[in-house]
């Protein structure tokens, strides 16, 4: 009789392990659904990979490199490129990404903007925001 209620208790757990884990799955699919809703769209027609065009990404803020870019850490907080991993170096060609302002080089960040319209690091949109020349914090 106590073999008979220790395997009943044995498959009760089970089931609420099972339970459990299709709560956590089932919230994270909603929570993902909610954060992307277009993913989730069976009617949605677009076949087409979401990129960035040349113009668009030549309309991102540009600027070179200088030493006192290091000092004012509030805007640059990275002294190196996350998509090569090199070193900003005195004069180079970068780019901010408004919206995040996270900077990289601009060659480097121009190819990535033509795969992928996001920021490498934070995946936060990368299109241009209220003003493309503006590099205030």
């Amino acid at each position: 009789m106590g073999i008979i209620i220790a395997v009943i208790l044995l498959f009760l757990g089970i089931g609420m392990l099972v339970l459990v884990h299709l709560c956590i799955v089932g919230r994270s699919f909603i929570i993902r659904r909610f954060r992307n809703p277009a993913r989730f769209d069976i009617n949605n027609n677009s076949n087409t990979n979401p990129t960035m065009s040349e113009d668009d990404v030549q309309k991102l803020p540009c600027y070179d490199y200088s030493a006192k870019d290091k000092e004012n850490s509030t805007c640059y907080q990275v002294l190196d490129c996350a998509i090569c991993l090199e070193d900003f170096k005195m004069g180079e060609k970068c780019r901010l990404l408004p919206l995040c302002k996270h900077s990289f080089h601009a060659e480097c960040v121009d190819s990535w903007l033509l795969r992928n319209p996001i920021c490498p690091v934070c995946r936060t949109g990368a299109g241009s925001g209220e003003s493309e020349s503006d590099l205030g914090c």
